[in-house]
């Protein structure tokens, strides 16, 4: 079974392509604000040496992470799924990066959530060990300085974490998570990891403009 995986959820952009869970390509984009989503794919097919045909599994990354990257492998797989049959799994992205974890230790995974918070969650031996919550800015800086480890994107710029624990997520880890399992979902009902309620404001009612009423033509004339 030849399948394709996108994780897009962090500045590094990754495409893979497994057979039976064994790793055949990955392509990557890093730091752009246009992903080549197409151009990925086509290059980890060609890497690969299989066409899209024999594609009968699609993986993506499901965040926590970049709001447009992680629509935008959504909008892919959901494309593609929709056209062809395929099994289609969605994976958190936190997954992916504890796969990792050496066995024996434990970290904290953590993602910028923006608004001065991280998406955090706990690991360990290779798979999550907790709920991912928002955790201060701040106080995960304090968690750094009293010795608990913390692995993630951007964890050195805005965490001041050793470089060794700046970990990016990849699809081919995606990949792999699948092809350990028999789960499977409708690719419309992909959804992103969300940790924030949904806030927006209601449009108000429709208001007449006299001008525009006034100097519309009459039906009939």
């Amino acid at each position: 079974m030849i399948t394709l995986a996108f994780e897009f959820s962090t500045d590094l952009r990754t495409v893979a392509v497994l057979r039976d869970g064994v790793v055949l390509s990955e392509a990557e984009h890093a730091r752009s604000r246009h992903t080549p989503v197409f151009e990925l794919v086509s290059r980890a097919l060609e890497q690969a040496g299989v066409d899209r045909a024999s594609v009968g599994t699609l993986v993506v990354g499901l965040g926590p992470g970049s709001y447009t990257g992680v629509r935008i492998a959504i909008s892919a797989v959901q494309g593609w799924g929709l056209a062809r049959e395929c099994r289609v799994v969605g994976v958190s992205s936190f997954a992916a990066l504890a796969r990792r974890v050496p066995a024996g230790e434990s970290v904290w995974i953590a993602a910028d959530a923006q608004r001065d918070e991280f998406a955090v969650a706990p690991a360990s031996d290779g798979k999550l060990t907790g709920p991912t919550t928002l955790v201060p800015l701040a106080e995960l800086r304090s968690w750094i300085a009293s010795g608990r480890k913390v692995v993630g994107p951007e964890v050195v710029a805005r965490l001041g974490a050793a470089t060794e624990c700046e970990w990016f997520p990849r699809a081919s880890d995606l990949g792999r998570i699948a092809s350990e399992s028999t789960d499977s979902i409708a690719p419309e009902l992909l959804a992103p990891v969300y940790l924030r309620e949904a806030a927006f404001v209601k449009a108000g009612p429709v208001r007449e403009v006299p001008d525009l009423v006034r100097n519309t033509p009459e039906k009939g004339r």
